[in-house]
């Protein structure tokens, strides 16, 4: 009888063998993009970000800005973003009072993410009317 022994090798030990520069993965069945789209996923998460690109924005401009949105959903979607870390919600107490939101500087961390995405629909979007 022969014993056969088997050397089972973990996603970080195979990543790092292959050299793909992705980062460690903890489970199986962990994808880092999804937790990416968790934060700013969504219809309105990515309008929402791309235009406070432009600096900080009162939520009035948002929905002038977004005007397929409701007043309800930019909310919420506020809200989420602002209760991920995404960005800062600032109150001013002045006549009359108004409410600015921001890049919070883990915000900031997407902002190449939100540019490269402009990009790409800039370009797909001028492919498209080629045709």
């Amino acid at each position: 009888m022969s014993v056969i022994i088997l050397k089972v090798r973990t996603i970080s030990e195979r990543s790092m063998e292959k050299n793909t520069g992705k980062p460690e993965v903890q489970r199986p069945d962990y994808c880092p993009v999804e937790t990416t789209i968790g934060v700013i996923g969504g219809r309105w998460k990515p309008l929402i970000l791309y235009h406070l690109l432009d600096g900080p924005q009162r939520f009035n401009a948002l929905c002038r800005l977004i005007p397929s949105a409701t007043r309800r959903m930019l909310t919420q979607h506020l809200r989420e973003l602002e209760a991920d870390g995404v960005i800062d919600r600032a109150v001013y107490e002045k006549v009359p009072p108004h409410v600015e939101y921001s890049f919070s500087s883990k915000g900031r961390t997407l902002m190449p993410i939100l540019e490269a995405m402009a990009q790409w629909g800039v370009k797909n979007d001028t492919l498209s009317r080629a045709r």
